[in-house]
């Protein structure tokens, strides 16, 4: 099951793109025998001016056909790391092919774009950064896949 991480902006080169890249990367591995993966990013423009309107049709157009469409939201579900595992698990085992996670700009993701989505998951109440958002995602994919793969750190 390929994963489609689309955000808003731009990321540029540093401490957080360093530590997404090697999660991104460890996620691949690990889930590759797993049949989850590989993951990507892509990034739309951030259109301050043009509104959440304007970033979603560009969103939207990132999309793969007929891909289960994940929002990162304040208003999304707290879940924890085992019961994420087993979300994507169960996309997995159900023959979804893709699974696109949004992260929004800096206003967030337009309510229209929040309609469509099948699921929406919240790191929280509190807002985070999209970097931040992207960085969390990554980690915790990785840990998604060291979970199903019987990593003794996550048995239960």
């Amino acid at each position: 099951m390929r994963i489609h991480i689309c955000a808003v902006g731009r990321l540029r080169a540093g401490p957080e793109k360093s530590l997404i890249d090697d999660y991104l990367t460890r996620f691949d591995r690990t889930g590759r025998s797993l049949g989850l993966g590989p993951a990507r990013i892509v990034e739309v423009e951030d259109k301050k001016n043009a509104g959440m309107g304007a970033e979603a049709t560009l969103l939207r157009k990132a999309f793969p056909k007929g891909a289960l469409l994940c929002t990162l939201d304040e208003r999304g579900k707290v879940i924890s790391s085992l019961d994420f595992s087993k979300k994507l698990a169960d996309w997995r085992d159900t023959g979804q092919q893709d699974v696109v996670f949004v992260i929004g700009g800096a206003d967030g993701i337009d309510a229209n774009l929040r309609a469509e989505a099948d699921f929406s998951i919240s790191f929280g109440k509190m807002v985070w950064p999209h970097m931040m958002v992207r960085l969390m995602l990554s980690e915790q994919l990785y840990r998604a896949a060291t979970i199903q793969s019987g990593s003794p750190y996550h048995r239960v």
